[in-house]
């Protein structure tokens, strides 16, 4: 079994350190022409060197901050009316500040909302017409294991990621008669520059040092471990590939086992 990826075009998100870097190369090095999606214009330039460049392949980059939807919208129509069609979009997006849900403010989930599912959709919208021509269509979101279980400690991020999860099954449905799917892979603790984040607050809230709680969180993992982006890299490109067309509306956990429930 091979994955092979030449002739394929992705825009992935979020593409410019920890998991959505790992896709865009993992990508690249299966053949794919990657246009990169981030709002740091210097981070995006060094990541697109990095970016495997066999005969074929053309990479781009789109300076986007996904707090101005609008804007957004406008960047990915002006790269799709110049470029061929898109056949992968990995939507990957940094997950909002921790805290419980009922302390969080109402701007914090609209701004979530926003940064998440709409700009998902914005991008969806622009990208599904070319996929249906080519009746080839892959649409990956990397969102969290919290769809199926809540972590302890984010209540806005479970609540916008279990939307996210939902709008994905939707289209799941309605995209599946033209060769397009939709899945969800959900990260458990990966080793990027968020979980640092929330290693070092609940250290913070604790009184514990940061190595006692990663101790902690390890222990709560079968693996014992904290995953490193690239394997969730190789999830993503597995279900972007030709050899995933009959996987369609699903969450795929890449936790080490953390997860409890089924």
């Amino acid at each position: 079994m091979k994955i092979d990826l030449t002739g394929k075009r992705a825009v992935v998100c979020g593409s410019t350190q920890g998991i959505g870097k790992a896709v865009a190369v993992e990508l690249a090095n299966l053949g794919a022409s990657i246009c990169l999606l981030a709002r740091n214009k210097d981070a995006l330039r060094r990541v697109k060197k990095e970016l495997n460049n066999s005969s074929g392949q053309s990479h781009d980059l789109i300076v986007i901050d996904f707090i101005d939807v609008d804007r957004l919208e406008e960047k990915i129509q002006e790269y799709i009316s110049k470029n061929p069609p898109v056949h992968i979009l990995a939507n990957n997006t940094g997950g909002p500040a921790s805290g419980t849900a009922l302390k969080a403010g109402l701007e914090e989930f609209v701004q979530a909302f926003s940064n998440h599912l709409l700009c998902n959709q914005v991008l969806a919208k622009a990208l599904v017409p070319g996929m249906k021509e080519e009746r080839y269509g892959r649409i990956i979101n990397i969102i969290s294991t919290s769809v199926k279980q809540p972590i302890k400690g984010l209540g806005v991020s479970n609540t916008i990621r279990g939307a996210v999860a939902n709008w994905s099954k939707t289209l799941a449905e309605e995209l599946g008669p033209f060769g397009i799917t939709v899945n969800n892979v959900l990260p458990g603790a990966t080793r990027t520059n968020r979980l640092a984040s929330l290693i070092q607050t609940n250290a913070q809230k604790s009184g514990s040092t940061t190595e006692e709680v990663a101790k902690m969180m390890k222990l709560a993992i079968p693996a014992r471990r904290f995953a490193e982006p690239e394997e969730l890299a190789y999830a993503v490109a597995f279900l972007a590939s030709p050899l995933a067309g009959y996987i369609n509306g699903i969450n795929l956990p890449v936790d080490g086992g953390r997860t409890v429930s089924l």
